[in-house]
């Protein structure tokens, strides 16, 4: 265990709701009007910067089952029909958007997110990557990605992925323990998901990620040793170990969930902790806030090249500058526009049925929003901040920073403030300082172990 130390008094300070700051602004501060109409200009945009790569996000939110921890926009399905009606839709927008856009825009990225991804059976699979490859031109060194739930996985449907030219899997694993998985609704022996990454390896896929999440229901120090070592055991090239969001205000699922069995706030920072100090003294370089690489990934060799990117996907090594995203509740990163589609899947599929693009809200970010978007940005991904990225008006900006100073979070020198290694506990909370959105009553700095996303 390193000997950083953090006081009970610094812990309560900084332990309010915060952003991750996949974005900026974050989507709670997309209040302006934006629908089709403005998602349409800022295609047309797109369309104009001919030259510009792009990034494609599909989101599937098909699972067998929701699990009680989750939080994300997820449709439980048990017939396979259900996923061939959605990519009808999925269809149907991609359409739209390239009707605007024109085919053949070169793509550097695809990820496939969920929900659960391999839910879709090896033909549903084939569709969906026709229906892309016949409307981008994927690049012959496109990074191709999805999520995963081991207790799907068969040898034959990594076969197929692998002929499709998927390269990367990551698997949801969240805890080896069982008692834990049992207070999640998450049943998972280990000797699946050894299974599921053995099988990855098999049938050659370059990259394998495995998700972790501290912060669980049951959670101890004892059981959480033993889930980082069965992690470690599997050698998985990168790991992400997120912190539980506790919203059941917000996911009725979560209701399912014990609060009196979550850790406390001290417990809590104290696993992430242990988390870090296994996994780099493993082998595995610490990624921004929450992610770990084996030094020679691609995204460790981002990190050090300083060409680490942060998106609505997490930590990415960013090829593009523009990110398309389809399918319900799908986020999207265009022309300087942010936009989300609806996040209800019977409505998502009404609103394609009569012809509109199913956008729910976005953001058409302002000269402030560009600069501070690279300011926290380059924060979350290279730990500094150089004064030539400061917000204006400047003055306030070094007051709101010099608080975190004399709380030891940041060290200011010369021409930047960087993170300190008790500050990289606290990441959001630096971002935070420069986040102009977020309520009077919560500017309060916010860590990267708080209850909310």
């Amino acid at each position: 265990m390193t000997t950083i130390q953090v006081t009970p008094g610094l812990l309560a300070r900084y332990d309010v709701p915060g952003p991750r700051y996949t974005s900026y602004p974050t989507v709670p501060a997309w209040t302006v009007p934006f629908g089709p109409a403005e998602y349409r200009e800022a295609l047309r945009e797109l369309a104009r910067l001919e030259r510009d790569p792009v990034s494609v996000y599909v989101h599937l939110p098909f699972c067998a089952y929701r699990c009680h921890y989750c939080a994300c926009n997820v449709t439980v399905a048990t017939r396979t029909g259900v996923v061939d009606r959605y990519l009808d839709r999925v269809e149907r927008e991609l359409d739209l958007v390239t009707e605007i856009l024109g085919r053949e825009r070169r793509a550097l990225q695809l990820h496939l997110g969920g929900g659960t991804p391999n839910f879709l059976t090896a033909a549903q699979f084939g569709r969906l990557t026709d229906l892309l490859e016949h409307r981008f031109a994927f690049a012959t060194e496109a990074e191709r990605s999805l999520e995963a739930d081991p207790r799907l996985v068969t040898r034959e449907q990594l076969v197929t992925l692998r002929e499709l030219g998927f390269q990367r899997i990551s698997y949801g694993v969240q805890d080896f323990d069982p008692v834990v998985q049992a207070a999640i609704g998450r049943v998972q022996p280990a000797a699946v998901v050894t299974k599921a990454v053995e099988l990855a390896r098999e049938t050659e896929f370059e990259g394998i990620n495995i998700d972790l999440i501290y912060g669980l229901p049951e959670q101890t120090a004892a059981r959480f040793a033993h889930t980082l070592e069965a992690a470690l055991t599997l050698r998985p090239d990168r790991i992400a170990c997120y912190n539980y969001a506790h919203v059941p205000q917000v996911r009725a699922n979560q209701r399912l969930v014990d609060a009196s069995a979550l850790p406390s706030r001290e417990d809590k920072f104290h696993l992430f902790r242990m988390a870090v100090d296994r996994f780099t003294g493993s082998g595995y370089e610490w990624i921004g806030m929450d992610h770990f690489a084996r030094r020679a990934d691609d995204l460790a060799l981002a990190a050090r090249e300083r060409r680490l990117h942060r998106d609505f996907m997490g930590y990415t090594t960013g090829p593009a500058p523009h990110l398309l995203a389809f399918g319900m509740s799908a986020i999207g990163d265009v022309a300087g526009r942010y936009v989300q589609n609806v996040p209800r899947t019977g409505e998502y599929q009404r609103v394609l049925d009569a012809g509109e693009l199913p956008v729910e809200r976005g953001h058409c970010l302002s000269d402030d929003d560009r600069i501070r978007r690279r300011a926290i940005l380059h924060l979350m991904c290279n730990l500094e901040l150089p004064h030539g990225l400061v917000p204006r008006p400047e003055e306030e900006s070094h007051a709101c920073l010099r608080a975190l100073v004399d709380d030891g979070l940041i060290t200011a020198h010369n021409d930047r403030y960087v993170v300190t290694p008790i500050g990289r506990y606290f990441l959001r909370n630096v971002a935070m300082a420069l986040d102009v959105y977020l309520p009077q009553q919560l500017m309060a700095p916010r860590p990267i172990f708080s209850r909310t996303v």
